[in-house]
């Protein structure tokens, strides 16, 4: 009997201590479709590497893809909805292939309107203009000289040069060395892309291309 009672206890408090257990949750990292892993996956075909962009950080919307677009714009026509935070590529059909972007800190900083490509580098070299040296002079004076182009240049591994009445508007359609900062207002008034987006856009649109931006 005493044998009996002592089993029974042991088991009661095992099932109370397997009842209270409070073991580590595990976390999963997210699945992400090997598409989009393909996509923004590192490239060194080129004159630099490009790192592969960590998407677990990118709002999935702006992730390049082909959507419905309705617009009088004709396809081949770059369309930039700002306070969307997104670039469309008109295409045929009512369809046009989509970017995420980020813009500028706020409105006074963007450019609106219609332009077109003037000019497109590869690699470009970055020097930021006399506005973005007054206005943060710690962050950009030490740079008034300009960086050449590489991994760690603000535009990335291309760059689209907006012209307005044949002369540049000192904006531009570039990479960013801060792809987590796509769909936020963070620039100094260009437009940045995911540096795999703006070597898939740069291939695809030639000089000359119309570019209208709309800034509510």
């Amino acid at each position: 009997m005493l044998s009996r009672r002592l089993f029974m206890i042991g088991l009661s408090a095992t099932t109370l201590t397997a009842c209270s257990s409070t073991r580590t949750p595990v976390v999963r990292e997210p699945q992400i479709n090997p598409y989009f892993a393909a996509m923004y996956g590192a490239d060194y075909s080129g004159e630099f590497p490009v790192a592969a962009t960590d998407l677990r950080r990118v709002d999935p919307q702006f992730w390049r893809q082909e959507v419905p677009y309705v617009t009088s714009e004709h396809p081949g026509t770059l369309v930039v909805d700002t306070p969307a935070h997104h670039l469309y590529l008109v295409m045929e059909g009512g369809r046009a292939l989509r970017y995420g972007i980020g813009v500028g800190k706020n409105e006074a900083l963007v450019f609106r309107g219609a332009a077109s490509i003037g000019r497109k580098a590869q690699w470009p070299r970055w020097t930021p203009t006399k506005d973005m040296i007054e206005r943060e002079p710690d962050r950009y004076g030490p740079f008034a000289g300009g960086i050449e182009g590489g991994p760690t240049n603000p535009l990335g591994p291309r760059a689209l040069y907006l012209y307005k009445n044949g002369q540049d508007t000192l904006f531009r359609l570039h990479g960013t060395t801060e792809p987590h900062t796509i769909g936020t207002n963070v620039s100094s008034g260009c437009i940045r892309l995911m540096n795999q987006d703006i070597i898939d856009l740069y291939g695809r649109v030639p000089t000359g291309t119309k570019v209208v931006v709309i800034n509510a």
